[in-house]
């Protein structure tokens, strides 16, 4: 009988799934063998696995519980090397929120003289230390101890930058005064005699100054009142958040606070509700010490995110509160400031916050606590919208991208080639971290960069001109004043009501 040929090859040719199903299993297991060798690496993120993105693993942190240098190098150098490969096939950074402009404004002094070593060091009459970066590495010169660890904790601060942007800073030499009030007062470099300002870095200014506004030290972690590192804060407030709708919210103005470090919070607190007037408000005092001996129950920041209003006041200049206090969902009242830290010149007055009058803060905030409760929808969106912005642009990324280009600004202006003083002592996550105790050095291991950034800085915005500057200080102006004249409005009808 005569056979199909197709017949015969299907008898003589093995089953072809055969074939199929052994290449199958073959690729399936080389994929999964090649995985766990790259995750073991460091090079395979696992989440990712679907699409193969190879990125630098982040490696679970072993400081502060083994300080073993040469491990830690080592994993910091490997992740390096990987992140610089795969950046060369990155699409460019986005552009910088709008308050990196102000870098610009706050080195404006020295742009046409450009920065001696004479300058510099000119600043050292209140410095707390001297910080060199000189071929990726730190270096410091300390003059005089500062309040707590604020030194310590913003230098960790500058070595974690170093190790989130690993080779990206130019050196530098600069002066760092980590007390909180300016010093640089800018009418006394006026006149043609004593025309050089010193660059002196702090944690804020004002008008009248020119210290070079820096950020500070909390978001590492302030461990003196146990506020924990910032990214770890930042998503503590987050489920505070989602603990209370804003409807079902408390539809008083909230503060908690150490009254007692300037005469402008005493006055606040004749503010409060008594048995003869009702200011819309409900403030209470922090007893700092008495909180240190309980174990600081009181004062959890995620726990107090259950009022619509929150009160934002300086302190003996800034406070440190303000990106506590803007997290929270609530319409801030920010009562009218002297002092600026480096990121608050980007909001404005009733799209970010609610401005409070300083010279009559009792009635300011009853009728701003009146307009909210009358107009709900809109004080719930300019809570909202103040805290997108402290969560989207004042997140730790652009916390480091901020420092960054500060710097590599400043390093600009230099007119001296970089040396490194006799005196001073490199400094490194170790020499710092591993001397740490208790809550400090827990901080510094929550906060520590354990690979470098998988993604450039953002791209650095271009300066104000003049008349751009101008009207962004003048639309602030006009809608404080447009809140005041509510406000006057407000309470004439009142007085006049039969």
């Amino acid at each position: 009988m005569k056979t199909n040929n197709n017949d015969e090859q299907r008898k003589t040719l093995p089953f072809p799934g055969k074939y199929i199903l052994k290449s199958t299993v073959f690729i399936v297991a080389s994929l999964f063998i090649s995985a766990a060798l790259l995750g073991f690496l460091g090079y395979l993120n696992f989440n990712a696995f679907a699409g193969f993105k190879l990125i630098p693993k982040r490696f679970k942190p072993r400081f502060p519980y083994q300080c073993d240098v040469q491990d830690q190098t080592h994993q910091i150098h490997f992740s390096q090397n990987l992140t610089s490969r795969l950046h060369t096939s990155r699409s460019q950074p986005s552009s910088c929120p709008s308050y990196f402009r102000w870098i610009h404004e706050d080195l404006r002094p020295w742009k046409e003289t450009g920065i001696t070593r004479n300058m510099v060091e000119k600043a050292s009459k209140t410095a707390h230390f001297r910080l060199v970066i000189h071929r990726g590495k730190a270096y410091v010169k300390r003059y005089r101890k500062s309040i707590q660890t604020r030194d310590d904790f913003t230098l960790w601060g500058i070595l974690q930058l170093l190790r989130w942007y690993p080779g990206k800073l130019p050196d530098l030499d600069l002066m760092f005064d980590a007390d909180d009030r300016p010093v640089v007062r800018s009418d006394d470099y006026t006149g043609q005699q004593n025309k050089d300002p010193p660059p002196l870095f702090r944690y804020c200014s004002d008008d009248a100054s020119l210290d070079i506004v820096f950020p500070d030290w909390s978001f590492w972690g302030w461990a003196e009142v146990n506020i924990k590192p910032w990214g770890e804060s930042l998503e503590a407030i987050q489920e505070g958040n989602n603990i209370t709708q804003w409807k079902d919210r408390v539809a008083y103005a909230y503060w908690r606070g150490n009254p007692y470090v300037d005469p402008t919070r005493g006055d606040l607190l004749k503010c409060n509700v008594s048995e003869n007037e009702e200011w819309n408000t409900r403030l209470y005092v922090q007893d700092w010490d008495k909180e240190t001996k309980e174990g600081f129950k009181n004062s959890n920041l995620d726990h107090q995110c259950t009022h619509r209003y929150k009160i934002y006041i300086e302190g003996w200049a800034w406070s440190v509160s303000e990106k506590y206090i803007m997290a929270c969902d609530s319409m801030t009242l920010y009562v009218k400031p002297r002092f600026y830290d480096f990121y608050i010149r980007g909001m404005m007055p009733l799209q970010h916050y609610w401005p409070i009058r300083d010279d009559s803060k009792c009635t300011s905030l009853k009728f701003a606590v009146h307009w909210g409760n009358t107009h709900v929808d809109k004080a719930r969106e300019i809570g909202e919208l103040g805290s997108r912005f402290i969560r989207e642009e004042v997140n730790m990324k652009y916390v480091y991208d901020y420092m960054f280009h500060l710097l590599n600004e400043y390093a600009k202006l230099l007119k001296f080639k970089v040396k490194i003083p006799s005196d001073a002592e490199e400094i490194t996550p170790e020499s710092l971290g591993c001397a740490a105790t208790e809550r400090w050095r827990d901080f510094m291991a929550e906060s520590m960069v354990m690979s470098p950034s998988e993604e450039f800085p953002c791209e650095m915005v271009p300066p104000y001109d003049r008349l751009a500057l101008k009207e962004v200080i003048e639309r602030k102006a006009n809608l404080t004043r447009q809140v005041e004249l509510w406000e006057d409005q407000y309470f004439n009808d009142l007085a006049n009501k039969p």
